[in-house]
């Protein structure tokens, strides 16, 4: 309760917040005050040890793509495979491998422009009609998968495999991207009234312009979709110069394939899903496991992937090898503010398990007689409601429920699924708390009655849609 005091009514900064309340929790539950400090240090450590390779090398694959345009190419590319009428089943598709890498407030601002055009060339009335099915699966997305920090700091804390996670949520994502077609067709049955800034917008773009990124300062401030306690960053091109002189290198520099773009973001997937589905099915001591779990290494796949986006979308595209360097640290900013948070929900989590305190709410709410995987989806969802960032939720539910699951009789598969349902509830109650509420809003030209109407349904039926399809796994997986 003294954290969502903080965070949402004082308005502490979250870092500090998540320090001070483990700081105070420590000593209020009898822990020796020369031993305060080093267990806070080894929390953040245990923490930062595997979510900043993964946050820090997902953020600079995500930073090139979003420099070269990947959106727009991979958007434009499906359409023309899939033609006109399919425009927004081409939209979902970009929008689902964008959001995998990429913090969902850069993501969505770079398809915005693209779900203006197609909008405008199919006659759709507003940019809503398009919009509205991808921005919250995208948002679904970041919540539940990994290299996203919320949920995989969740799966670090319950002592879960990261790649058994990104297979099992991938499974679970698939139905849940139906739903949102389905659901909003549904929701756009009514007529949205746009915002002027935005009606103005969407009226000027061309019925047969070709969407580019979005140039100069995006908005970004929310991170994960979630309370702003990440920074999205700009969402610019990589043309101009701080002084705002036009880069001579951008009148040079060429549109990368479908084909890179692809590899880039599915090579890490396969590499993943190659070391997880080995470990599962091969016999302890196998002479291939010990080089299938380093390639499957989700760290070492995300490396790999991001030499390839550095070449490929970059350099083989004649873009200075300084200019990339530069795009890809310059991405390491927006994400630096995720991983501190995500370290401090980390401490924080050391903390209840350290003290027992996590265990005796996790006993306590057990008591009820509720079952565990509705009980970490209602905490979870509980929390994401009060101070609305989907991060500090599903980081505070892992360390919560850690030690229960941790000294539990759970298989590798059970963990996943109980990450999942931590990230459904994580998603579920988004509304004006949520940063992610008002970019996309804003950029759809919802008022807040409507941005409820749509948005926060479409949360909360996602949220509820991937929660029952994990409690269905939940009953027949081993």
């Amino acid at each position: 309760m003294a954290l969502l005091v903080l965070v949402t009514v004082m308005k502490w900064p979250a870092y500090i917040a998540l320090l001070a309340v483990a700081v105070v929790t420590a000593l209020a539950a009898g822990t020796s005050p020369s031993e305060v400090m080093p267990l806070i240090i080894d929390g953040m450590g245990s923490t930062l040890g595997s979510v900043a390779l993964l946050v820090g090398l997902g953020a600079m694959l995500g930073g090139i793509l979003e420099k070269s345009g990947s959106a727009a190419v991979l958007a434009h590319s499906f359409r023309s495979r899939l033609g006109e009428k399919r425009s927004g089943t081409a939209l979902l598709l970009a929008a689902s491998l964008v959001a995998i890498p990429i913090f969902y407030d850069v993501a969505f601002i770079l398809l915005v422009p693209i779900v203006y055009s197609f909008a405008r060339m199919a006659g759709h009335r507003s940019p809503v009609i398009l919009g509205l099915p991808i921005a919250p699966f995208m948002v679904y997305l970041h919540n539940t998968l990994p290299p996203h920090p919320g949920i995989t700091a969740a799966t670090e804390s319950l002592g879960g495999d990261v790649g058994v996670l990104l297979m099992v949520g991938l499974v679970v994502a698939v139905p849940v991207g139906f739903v949102a077609v389905y659901m909003a067709k549904f929701l756009n049955l009514k007529d949205y009234v746009m915002t002027p800034d935005v009606a103005r917008r969407f009226a000027a773009v061309s019925t047969s312009a070709h969407a580019q990124p979005v140039r100069g300062g995006g908005d970004g401030g929310g991170g994960d979709g979630g309370g702003g306690d990440g920074g999205g960053g700009d969402a610019g091109g990589d043309g101009d110069d701080a002084d705002g002189r036009v880069d001579d290198e951008s009148a040079h520099v060429t549109t990368p394939a479908t084909w890179e773009v692809l590899l880039c973001i599915l090579l890490p997937l396969l590499m993943i899903a190659v070391g997880t589905v080995t470990d599962l099915v091969l016999p302890d001591g196998h002479a291939a496991l010990e080089y299938t779990s380093f390639i499957g290494a989700p760290a070492f796949a995300l490396l790999v992937a991001a030499v390839l986006g550095y070449y490929l979308l970059g350099i083989r595209h004649k873009r200075r090898g300084a200019k990339v360097s530069e795009i890809m640290d310059d991405a390491l900013g927006p994400a630096a503010v995720v991983v501190f948070v995500t370290g401090a929900g980390g401490v924080f989590a050391a903390v209840l398990t350290a003290t027992g305190i996590g265990e005796a709410i996790s006993d306590a709410l057990l008591a009820t007689g509720m079952p565990i995987l509705p009980l970490v989806f209602l905490l979870a969802a509980a929390l994401k409601a009060a101070q609305g960032s989907g991060t500090v939720a599903a980081q505070t539910t892992g360390g919560i429920i850690a030690a229960t699951v941790l000294s539990g009789d759970y298989s590798v598969v059970q963990v996943a699924l109980l990450t999942i349902a931590i990230g459904c509830g994580s998603n579920s109650l988004t509304h004006v708390n949520d940063s992610a509420f008002w970019i996309t809003t804003r950029y759809l030209g919802l008022s807040v009655i409507d941005g409820l109407k749509t948005w926060s349904v479409m949360g909360l039926t996602l949220a509820l849609t991937g929660f029952a399809i994990t409690c269905g796994l939940w009953v027949v997986v081993p």
